[in-house]
């Protein structure tokens, strides 16, 4: 893996760009995950503290400490640390924002993740929140937050409402010529664990394949 890009490093951080296609955590795949890409570019202790879907890209904080760790995991809990998506859909969704609450259960053989009813064994409550930024030809940029962190989440649900990500083969989003999936984690907000600082980091997502259409520089939240 190529070094990584860091944007942010203290004695208690570490903000980076998760490249597209990377696993965040060694899986059964033994490619290199990014953890351990920063483990060996930093020789030090590096924390999760949230995770991105193997295909998704775009901005993640490490922690350098445990208690760093700690922290930010009990803002994920209450509230504070805040997430913020782009994804390109096929189509212009029905309502310009809406809060989508579904119940979601993963198949582990298959790896992937379907809404179910409520009663569903093992089913987990998603929820997020979405708002068209810009539509171009047929297509729709849409910003995403979530209230939930279960995997897949926004890909199925923008799936479940007719509306699939971009470039997105397993939830029925693929099209020709697109070869990565146009979901991207654009901005990160937390409190820093020990000056309680708010910080807020931005990474917009790259410039080609289904994005190249949209304007970034005017987009921002």
């Amino acid at each position: 893996m190529k070094t990584n890009a860091v944007i942010f490093e203290d004695n208690h951080l570490l903000v980076v760009i998760k490249p597209q296609n990377v696993p965040t955590v060694a899986d059964s795949s033994k490619d290199e995950s990014l953890q351990e890409s920063l483990k060996a570019q930093t020789g030090g202790f590096v924390g999760i503290v949230h995770r991105l879907d193997r295909v998704t890209g775009g901005v993640m904080v490490f922690a350098k400490t445990s208690k760093a760790a700690a922290r930010l995991s009990e803002q994920i809990k209450d509230g504070t640390f805040k997430k913020t998506y782009y994804a390109v859909v096929n189509g212009i969704p029905k309502e310009r924002s809406a809060t989508l609450v579904n119940w979601l259960a993963k198949d582990t053989v298959r790896n992937t993740v379907a809404v179910v009813p409520q009663t569903t064994t093992g089913a987990k409550r998603a929820e997020l929140t979405y708002k068209i930024i810009d539509t171009v030809k047929g297509d729709a940029l849409v910003a995403v937050e979530l209230e939930t962190g279960r995997s897949h989440q926004i890909r199925v649900q923008m799936k479940h409402i007719g509306n699939p990500i971009v470039g997105d083969a397993r939830y029925g989003g693929s099209r020709k010529g697109i070869k990565d999936i146009a979901l991207w984690a654009y901005q990160l907000e937390f409190n820093h664990p020990t000056t309680h600082d708010r910080m807020k980091f931005i990474v917009n997502p790259p410039e080609d394949g289904a994005w190249a259409n949209f304007d970034f520089r005017r987009k921002r939240q």
